[in-house]
């Protein structure tokens, strides 16, 4: 069976090619598998691909433990998925990442406090967002080596001062110096083998004075600004919803566990992509499983409890599983 491979796949595998770090390297790995055609002619497509991934973050955690070539802008991923923050200086990331997670940022009223990526876990119903704060952006550029960290990204998060006057320069600032980088929004034309990534913006200080009207100001200016979602750190205003929105953004599902004669663990479900299948599960949980698996029962909406699914099943949110070997 032909492959087919798509556009989207095709610039993905050129990002790797043209990849330098780690980072780099499985961000673009991760886009490929993501927009590779799923079908029995890519089967062994897929898994190299995941191979390839497991291989390169080995190699990275494996660098970084001998103290050799670390790179300080590499954030391993986890949780259900990573979210990067990008903003102008005094944009609000790091009030925005203390708000809702236990990260330990440096928050001052002063710009360029935040010199390294910080990552903090934003719980959302029973799993973990991922945010990493990073240095701000200006009209000059990024950081030298937070491209990596943008690229490896699940999604980024543009965040907009609502309470100065220059939102609409720091929606421009922000898009530009990405652009610059090779990194676009979902859904929009960029330079030749720019990476697509998905993209939200993130109003912080919607308490501030004059911030409700620069909202309606920039969003009367820019309507393509979305999703779009106000915030503030102060009054906690927005934050649910981002949390809501992040996850959908995301693209996964949650299954559940569940041994044979035993109730299921519905404390910690396994985060895996949407439209991942039983097999999917499996492999994930781990490869000998996948082998020897022979048949499993599924409990969630719309199925009848207990019900027997093939290997090749879709998995939808909040399913229960019970895998048999």
């Amino acid at each position: 069976m032909p492959a087919n491979l798509t556009p989207d796949y095709l610039k993905a595998e050129r990002a790797f090619r043209q990849a330098k770090t780690a980072p780099e390297k499985i961000a673009a790995l991760e886009e490929m598998l993501a927009t590779i055609p799923k079908h029995k002619g890519t089967e062994k497509m897929q898994a190299d691909i995941k191979h390839r991934i497991a291989k390169t973050r080995a190699a990275a955690t494996q660098a970084r433990g001998k103290g050799g070539g670390v790179d300080v802008f590499f954030v391993e991923k986890q949780g259900a998925g990573q979210v990067a923050l990008v903003g102008t200086p005094n944009a609000g990331k790091s009030s925005l990442v203390a708000a809702v997670s236990h990260a330990k940022v440096k928050v001052a009223p002063y710009p360029y406090a935040t010199h390294a990526p910080v990552p903090g876990m934003m719980p959302f119903e029973d799993v973990q967002i991922q945010l990493v704060d990073l240095p701000p952006v200006s009209a000059e550029g990024l950081v030298p080596g937070m491209t990596g960290t943008l690229r490896n990204a699940d999604i980024l998060m543009i965040c907009l001062d609502l309470s100065a006057g220059d939102v609409l320069e720091q929606v421009e600032v922000c898009l530009r110096v990405l652009e610059a980088k090779g990194l676009v929004r979902e859904g929009q034309k960029g330079p030749e083998g720019a990476v697509a990534k998905r993209t939200i913006f993130v109003g912080t200080k919607a308490d501030a004075p004059g911030a409700k009207d620069n909202l309606e100001a920039l969003r009367g200016l820019r309507t393509d600004l979305e999703p779009f979602v106000a915030t503030s750190a102060e009054t906690r205003e927005g934050l649910e919803d981002l949390g809501k929105r992040l996850f959908a953004m995301l693209d996964v599902v949650r299954v559940y566990s569940k041994e044979p004669g035993k109730p299921a663990d519905l404390d910690q479900p396994f985060i895996v992509p949407r439209g991942s299948t039983v097999m999917d599960l499996a492999e994930a949980i781990h490869r000998e499983l996948a082998q020897h698996l022979k048949r499993a029962r599924i409990w969630g909406g719309g199925k009848y409890d207990g019900q027997a699914v093939q290997r090749d099943h879709v998995l939808a949110d909040k399913d229960v599983i019970e895998l048999h070997v």
